[in-house]
């Protein structure tokens, strides 16, 4: 008969995720709808193609989900074959880590987030989302 063996496994503690204070959530909402309003809307969200096949960009908006910060874009699906008339996507994500420094990632086209950079501060997610290509949406 054999004997049940037992180990003893190393087990760290959770690490939290530090809470995002009230004043730098309004300070981030703030500064990125500037950015969508100004720059991001004027240059991606364009008037209805002729061909009702392609979905096209309706609106860009932000939203935070816990201690992360998302720049979204909804889209029209004109098409006959469309499951649904909208769908929403996110293409950048700000995910605050703490003392207002924040990991900057894009959503690749496998649907899984990419993490570029980490340790920014608000002034240099918002200069990267608005130069880089991979924060297109």
């Amino acid at each position: 008969m054999a004997k049940k063996q037992r180990r003893w496994v190393y087990s760290p503690p959770k690490q939290t995720k530090p809470k995002v204070p009230e004043s730098t959530k309004e300070e981030v909402e703030k500064r990125a709808k500037e950015l969508v309003e100004h720059k991001l809307k004027p240059e991606y969200i364009k008037p209805p193609p002729q061909d009702n096949r392609f979905n096209y960009i309706v609106d860009l908006y932000t939203k935070w989900y816990r201690n992360s910060f998302y720049f979204c874009s909804k889209y029209h699906s004109p098409g006959p074959n469309a499951i649904s008339p909208f769908f929403e996507s996110k293409f950048a994500r700000m995910e605050y880590v703490g003392d207002n420094k924040f990991n900057l990632s894009y959503m690749r086209y496998t649907g899984q987030w990419l993490e570029l950079y980490e340790g920014l501060s608000l002034e240099e997610c918002l200069t990267a989302i608005e130069n880089e290509p991979h924060f297109i949406p």
